[in-house]
C-alpha cells in the first residue's frame, strides 16, 4: 500500500521537475531568428490564400457549369 502511494507521489513531482527542466532549456528567439520564421509564416500565407482564390476561382464556375446554374 506504500509503494502505490509512494508512485502516486511520484507522478507530480516527476510532472514539475521535467517541466522545469524544459523551461530552463527553452531560449527567446534572437531577432534574426524571429525575422526568418515571420517570414516563413507570411510565405504560408500568403500562398494558403493563393491557393485558396485559385480553388474559389476555379471551383465554382465549373461547378456551376456542371450543376446547370442550380
Amino acid at each position: 500500500m506504500s509503494d502505490q502511494l509512494q508512485e502516486f507521489m511520484d507522478i507530480p513531482r516527476d510532472f514539475i521537475k521535467d517541466g522545469t527542466q524544459f523551461i530552463n532549456r527553452c531560449t527567446k528567439p534572437d531577432r534574426r531568428e524571429f525575422i526568418k520564421i515571420s517570414q516563413a509564416v507570411g510565405v504560408g500565407f500568403i500562398a494558403m490564400g493563393v491557393i485558396g482564390y485559385v480553388i474559389k476561382l476555379i471551383h465554382i464556375p465549373v461547378n456551376n457549369i456542371l450543376v446547370g446554374g442550380a
